[in-house]
């Protein structure tokens, strides 16, 4: 088995701790030689992990970019807005790219990278981990089968959790669509992905409501300061204490923001960092929870609820056929199948992974190094190509809640991308 080498582009949380363990555990597969991270703390302990001499570490992506290929594959995961150059420029410098999601928040970027990567014959696959979970493969192979029929409808639920949307998109690094992606791609992107891998049919018309209820200023308890730590008076009673959660049940999220996850390190974030503000005094404006509706080819219809306001983290999923039904929830790792001729059911549980999306991680990575070993035939299952058809069911579905829910043609939105892109018009981002 040839091993293949890479370089880390984004040395953060999922770059660092989801994706480049694979290279500790399988060493026969997959070596870094290389990082490009401005964060020093990050760059170093990413360095020392992997056996990396201080020439193979750089503090940005155009420093490791600027000279000729020095790996097989770029493994890029800088924040959304920064994806479009770094994957640019490894494609022309001939690697083969693995893209964290969202491709990015502009449509026309997500189509200028895909056609970037048919233009350099390289390979460009977004991280849809989702795909590669034994839950939403057994869903599959359950569908391929036939057990259910031909698929009428699909109810797709995301529960965020409460202390998950508190921490990433309230407090954390997509709280806000000026400066990374709307939530319908920061975190649902993941679940319009699922949904087309599960229908395996084009999705013709999206409608969507939503809004932030909840976490903003007016709805703030009296008295409650900028920062947890400055003395609220809601402490006791507030959820979102910061201090309770992440010096408590939070505190495997610590290591998300900062590095000294001593307790003194953890306040020291709570009082310098995004992360001890009130949650009703953040800059955040991303919603707290939406619907989209569907339409794909041949008649089915789809359902996705994404809140905020769970006390679980999970998706639950119910695929409604014409011989039977399916239903599962990602957390409990169960499906369940119906059928309607012999009424009997049969519940599959599956293995809990330990590893990240219960598996997904490491199966992204392991496909696409079977990719650039050539040992896979055919499309990846998250290449560019495919991504960027689900990435437009979001782009669509984000149109439709900004202008209050109206119907969005997903063909006519893609016609009018393209002309842009031909015509050398900017689409806005959403």
């Amino acid at each position: 088995m040839k091993k293949v080498t890479a370089v880390l582009i984004g040395a953060g949380d999922r770059g660092s701790y989801a994706y480049a363990p694979y290279a500790l555990h399988y060493p026969h597969e997959l070596a870094f030689v290389a990082v490009a991270e401005p964060n020093e703390q990050r760059r170093q302990a990413f360095a020392e992990a992997h056996g990396l001499s201080s020439e193979q570490t750089f503090e940005s992506w155009q420093e490791l970019l600027q000279s000729p290929s020095v790996a097989d594959i770029a493994i890029i995961c800088t924040q959304d807005r920064m994806h479009l150059e770094p994957t640019l420029r490894a494609l022309e410098q001939g690697y083969h790219v693995l893209l964290e999601k969202p491709m990015s928040p502009d449509p026309k970027q997500c189509v200028e990278m895909e056609l970037a990567a048919k233009k350099h014959n390289r390979m460009l696959s977004i991280c849809h981990v989702l795909r590669y979970t034994p839950f939403w493969q057994t869903v599959k192979r359950v569908i391929r089968e036939g057990k259910i029929g031909d698929i009428a409808s699909v109810q797709l639920n995301e529960n965020v959790g409460n202390l998950h949307m508190a921490h990433s998109f309230v407090r954390g690094n997509w709280n806000n669509s000026d400066v990374s992606s709307p939530m319908i791609l920061a975190k649902s992107c993941h679940d319009m992905d699922i949904l087309a891998y599960v229908l395996d049919k084009p999705c013709l018309r999206v409608s969507s409501f939503g809004s932030l209820m909840h976490f903003k200023e007016e709805c703030a308890p009296e008295g409650a300061p900028e920062r947890c730590l400055d003395g609220c008076p809601a402490e006791a009673s507030c959820s979102y204490y910061a201090p309770r959660y992440y010096l408590g049940e939070g505190s495997g999220w610590a290591r998300k923001i900062t590095g000294d996850t001593s307790k003194e390190g953890i306040l020291h974030a709570l009082r310098t960092t995004p992360y001890g503000r009130c949650v009703y005094r953040s800059d955040n404006n991303v919603v707290d929870h939406q619907v989209v509706t569907m339409e794909f080819e041949g008649g089915a219809t789809a359902m996705f609820s994404m809140c905020g306001f769970t006390h679980d983290n999970t998706r639950i999923v119910q695929i409604m056929g014409t011989k039977g039904e399916i239903r599962g929830n990602m957390e409990e790792n169960q499906i369940t199948v119906y059928d309607f001729v012999t009424r009997e059911q049969s519940v599959i549980r599956l293995h809990d992974s330990k590893v990240g999306h219960n598996g997904g991680d490491v199966g992204i990575i392991r496909d696409f190094l079977n990719q650039v070993r050539g040992e896979s035939k055919g499309e990846s299952l998250t290449s560019a190509s495919v991504s960027v058809r689900s990435h437009l069911m979001a782009f669509a579905a984000e149109e439709s809640r900004l202008k209050g829910g109206a119907p969005v043609d997903i063909t006519l939105f893609h016609e009018r991308l393209t002309e842009g892109l031909h015509s050398g018009k900017e689409e806005k981002s959403l």
